[in-house]
């Protein structure tokens, strides 16, 4: 083989490898983690936090991300690094992920640079499923499906600094959206647990909510504040 076909040969063969690998890490996931958090709570930490640019968001659970997960509690992450974030591909979108999937980081910004860390470092590993705006439209419709603060709200839980046991909150988000979540805690500055996020369990199409294989460490106290925002 002369020696022009047989680099063409090896060049191909590692164009393929690489293609492959890039697959099957898109596709090597269980289901996907859904995560939403509360922004009283993430505002009423020593990290602080910035409204965004558009102004103060409502005070309803915003989307954090989509996550693709192992039935083990293990994640892929950061699967193709060919697959950037383009704000083209969502720019009709853009209005409705300000109002449900809101930036609190600082300095105040746009959330572009949030939703480009969700979808680099999720995102990516659901491209067997999802392309970029099929992740984000899912992330939405997942979380008008859920809607969880009213959930709560229908079981008188309440965004009120009030507190409550750590199963009236499962509980009542369980009867809403029909699936036990996995509930995540913070603590503020003065030691209170605040609910802070919320993890439901959704299959690999990103549509349909299913019990959790896996649910993660609630790092609840018994009694959980549900601050105001």
């Amino acid at each position: 083989m002369k020696l022009n076909s047989l680099c063409s040969v090896i060049i191909i063969h590692l164009f393929v490898l690489q293609c492959l690998s890039v697959v099957c890490r898109s596709q090597d996931f269980d289901f996907f983690y859904f995560v939403q958090q509360w922004p009283g709570a993430y505002c009423d930490t020593k990290r602080s936090c910035c409204y965004p640019r558009t102004g103060k968001p409502a005070a309803d659970f915003g989307i954090h991300g989509l996550w693709p997960n192992y039935n083990d509690g293990g994640y892929p992450s950061d699967c193709d690094p060919d697959a950037r974030f383009d704000k083209s591909e969502i720019s009709d979108l853009i209005p409705t992920m300000e109002k449900e999937w809101p930036t609190l980081s600082c300095p105040s910004n746009d959330g572009i640079k949030f939703w480009t860390h969700e979808w680099t470092k999720h995102g990516t590993c659901s491209e067997s499923e999802l392309d970029q705006r099929q992740y984000f439209e899912a992330a939405i419709a997942l979380k008008r499906k859920a809607n969880l603060l009213q959930a709560l709200t229908d079981a008188g839980i309440k965004p009120n600094d009030e507190f409550y046991r750590m199963e009236e909150i499962r509980d009542a988000i369980k009867a809403g959206v029909g699936y036990t979540p996995g509930i995540e805690c913070n603590v503020d500055q003065t030691g209170n647990s605040q609910i802070y996020q919320v993890y439901l369990c959704v299959d690999t199409s990103g549509s349909d909510f299913i019990e959790c294989p896996v649910l993660p460490r609630a790092r609840c106290g018994s009694s959980i504040q549900f601050p105001k925002f």
